[in-house]
């Protein structure tokens, strides 16, 4: 942690204060309770009750936003924002002061955006805090990423099917080429790929990445930050890193024709790429690379495998109740699921078959659902499909032949999950709608 130390400022929780919020921030009420009384403490015992009992709850975002006479303090828990409580504005305004101290904001600049961050100690784990500031009607509305290790996951427990993960394992130990993970901000792309450099991560493999910003930090691995300030960008960072003699890089995003370029051309020369990028589904990952200005010919040899996610809530184990299919669902799933290849498994469907219903406890916030699972969709680049990307095809003709080749849809592994018990209809239907 001493790099951490030199960059941002860190705050240590007391132990008394971590002790305390454990025992009663069980749920939101409990925070909220919590957060009441603690109101006339000193600002910078309130700021590590908030940052504590956030994490207790396994919270990702905290929200602190004004209104014209009070102020709103929200988290996000599996994806959700949920209120927590309203604060005058003068509790706001100190909040928002030892933040922007902590995080090496200026404290005179409320007029424009800014980005900082911090870490915190709680117990002895050390966890990074993103901050964004933003100027509201009101006052500044702040936003707290946190950056708990906690979230750093296996491969096996992304929630790839049992054929899925077969072939992802294969396509990760392979010592070149492209693996690119897609979906919009806040799909669970980032833990994807952490999740592969903690399956690679051995004496014998040398590991780079260039991220904006690093997330998190993992031992045994060469870590940088993209820098645009001083002109390190993805392009030039990657560039240099090329020189370093890696055997797997991970750029934390590919935006530019620079950056793609590159990228794939160390795909072509010895080393397993892995990255992101922006795009709806897997089929649009190609319609993607050629919009940044790459050529077919460029892309079609370097691609081993592109998947697109999403992330789903889970039903909580504590509250779901299962109960017998309608019609109208049965119907719905038995669409959905038509044609799917024979080598993907489906559990039952019949009348009879139940799913499961969300009911809401104290456990789970009295939402129904705790904890979130991926729902994935993905095509192997084989010799038909670089033939067909040399035509430079469309996204719906990417799709149709990936799924000839036996693609399931990120809706169809979302169904899968309904009748395997893990999530609801609805949430499928939110996330990953017709």
């Amino acid at each position: 942690m001493e790099q951490a130390k030199k960059i941002t400022g860190e705050v240590e929780i007391p132990q008394a204060i971590v002790k305390d919020v454990q025992n009663k921030v069980k749920n939101i009420p409990g925070f909220k309770k919590k957060i009441e009384s603690s109101l006339k403490k000193i600002t910078t015992e309130l700021l590590s009750i908030i940052l504590a009992g956030a994490i207790n709850l396994d919270a990702s975002d905290i929200h602190i936003e004004p209104e014209e006479k009070q102020a709103k303090f929200r988290i996000r828990i599996d994806g959700i924002l949920q209120d927590v409580l309203l604060f005058d504005l003068k509790t706001h305004k100190a909040l928002i002061s030892r933040i922007k101290l902590l995080s090496k904001l200026k404290l005179n600049v409320t007029d424009r955006p800014q980005d900082g961050r911090f870490s915190i100690l709680l117990g002895a784990v050390p966890i990074e805090i993103r901050a964004s500031s933003l100027p509201a009607e009101y006052g500044e509305s702040i936003v707290l990423r946190i950056l708990n290790p906690k979230s750093l996951i296996n491969v096996e427990a992304l929630g790839l099917r049992q054929e899925l993960s077969k072939i992802f394992n294969k396509e990760i130990k392979k010592p070149n080429g492209m693996i690119l993970v897609t979906g919009p901000t806040g799909s669970g792309k980032t833990t994807t790929l952490y999740a592969v450099l903690k399956k690679l991560n051995k004496p014998e493999v040398k590991i780079i990445t260039i991220e904006d910003p690093i997330e998190y930090h993992l031992e045994g691995i060469s870590q940088t930050q993209v820098d645009p300030k001083k002109g390190y960008d993805f392009a030039k960072g990657l560039r240099s890193i090329m020189r370093q003699d890696p055997d797997v890089v991970l750029v934390g995003e590919i935006r530019d024709f620079e950056t793609a370029k590159i990228a794939l051309q160390s795909a072509l020369t010895g080393h397993l790429v892995l990255s992101t990028l922006h795009t709806n589904d897997a089929a649009g990952t190609i319609a993607r690379l050629q919009a940044l200005g790459e050529k077919p010919n460029n892309i079609a040899p370097a691609i081993n495998m592109a998947m697109a996610q999403r992330l789903v809530r889970k039903v909580c184990k504590k509250c779901a109740e299962f109960k017998k299919i309608s019609p109208e669902d049965l119907k719905k799933i038995k669409k959905a699921l038509k044609g799917l290849s024979k080598e993907i498994k489906i559990p039952e469907l019949t009348a009879s078959t139940k799913i499961p219903q969300t009911k809401g406890c104290k456990e789970c916030n009295s939402t129904g659902y705790k904890g979130r699972i991926g729902i994935f969709e993905f095509f192997l680049n084989d010799t038909d499909m670089e033939e067909f990307i040399l035509t430079s095809p469309s996204i719906t003709s990417m799709r149709e032949l990936a799924i000839k080749k036996g693609m399931a849809l990120m809706r169809q592994d979302g169904f899968i999950k309904v009748l395997e018990g893990t999530t609801t209809i609805e949430e499928i239907e939110r996330v990953a709608a017709e």
